[in-house]
């Protein structure tokens, strides 16, 4: 699966991406993994939670019991490949074209997985005393739910806390040293459904038609001014994501109409005061017997207190990128929103262009410079 002319981090994206670790499977690549840091000294845990379907793998790796303590996280599974006939290689199969590697899951994130094992390994080979821990998913790009969730309450248990936690997601949006993240916003997710009484087009005054009384609801939300932004985050945004009646035909006033949403909140807000907010605007439409919300919030709006750490990353960054990255909470939900429950948590990665996209690559070099970071960070880290 490996060329022996590629260098230690390109031959382990290489490994990493030849696994067709689909969320929630997991064919085997986190006993690798596991198997591959016992032999750099780590205790590891694989740790499968949930049943059925629902079952994925988790890894725990750790060594050392004092000083300071730092985590790199990250997760294994990939979003689904799409059309394989519109790959220009085998998606599971990391293809090398003109210093690009191309393959599901090098952006996000088997290739800063493997920047930061091999860090790691070399770092422990030279200072074997020192504490860290490799926290590894299975389940980020799915439900979220046995994963980091899961593994968080598994450290709290086994009383192995870090003082920093660096995750190893895409950040940058065009050249390496661009963005470090150092927070991210919640999202809200929710669904609407206003019932009605169904009938013939030609005599509506015999049917309740509620795609009218849904439409002013949605208007209500679109019309709503969340916020002007916070002192570390972007306005808040709500966007419909899909309206739905489940009628086929020109001649039927549907029974029901339905309308999913999505808020990306800052700061200013959360998930209850959301909620009260939805419940009095569909109050506000005078259809609230009619309506049924529902609601679900995957994760709250984090920032790091202290920038200390961030500081250090922006310094070796530009220590080794000749780019000073902007301290950023931009862009989507990551794990950091559940390793902030038990400590600091930043994110510096590859370039992020086209994560889940068909092609899937990054350059060669950015994987490399990528593990020079993560390295001269230990030293940063641990003062040696």
């Amino acid at each position: 699966m490996t060329d022996q002319h590629l260098s230690p981090v390109i031959a382990l994206t290489a490994e990493l991406v030849g696994y067709p670790s689909v969320t929630p499977k997991d064919e085997g690549l986190l006993a690798y993994l596991a198997n591959r840091l016992e032999q750099s000294g780590f205790q590891t845990h694989l740790l499968p939670f949930g049943e059925g379907e629902e079952r994925v793998m988790n890894l725990i790796a750790h060594r050392g019991e004092q000083g300071p303590h730092l985590a790199f996280a990250g997760h294994t599974d990939v979003v689904p490949p799409g059309p394989l006939d519109e790959w220009r290689s085998d998606p599971f199969q990391m293809h090398i074209d003109g210093g690009m590697i191309v393959g599901r899951g090098v952006s996000d994130m088997k290739g800063a997985i493997a920047a930061f094992v091999v860090a790691a390994e070399r770092f422990v080979t030279q200072y074997p005393d020192v504490q860290m821990s490799l926290i590894i998913t299975g389940d980020e790009e799915g439900a979220a739910v046995n994963g980091t969730r899961r593994q968080v309450e598994w450290l709290r248990e086994h009383n192995m806390i870090p003082d920093l936690c660096l995750i190893g997601e895409p950040t940058n949006p065009s050249h390496m040293g661009d963005m470090i993240k150092v927070g991210r916003r919640g999202s809200f997710n929710g669904v609407i459904h206003v019932e009605g009484t169904q009938g013939h087009v030609a005599y509506p005054h015999r049917a309740d038609n509620p795609v009218p009384k849904l439409l002013d609801i949605l208007h209500k939300l679109k019309n709503w001014h969340l916020d002007d932004g916070t002192e570390h985050f972007q306005p808040s945004n709500l966007e419909i994501t899909s309206i739905d009646v489940g009628n086929a035909v020109t001649n039927i006033i549907p029974a029901q109409a339905s309308a999913r949403f999505n808020i990306r909140f800052n700061d200013a807000h959360d998930e209850w005061a959301l909620e009260a907010h939805i419940r009095d605007l569909i109050h506000q439409s005078g259809c609230s017997d009619q309506v049924t919300f529902e609601w679900s919030c995957s994760g709250t709006s984090f920032v790091m207190d202290d920038t200390t750490h961030a500081h250090s990353l922006q310094d070796v960054i530009e220590a080794v990128t000749g780019r000073r990255p902007e301290l950023s909470t931009t862009g989507g939900t990551s794990d950091g929103r559940f390793i902030k429950e038990i400590c600091p948590v930043m994110e510096y990665g590859v370039i992020g262009a086209t994560m889940h996209q068909i092609d899937e690559r990054v350059m060669m070099a950015d994987l490399e410079t990528l593990h020079q970071v993560y390295l001269k960070f230990l030293h940063r880290f641990y003062g040696l």
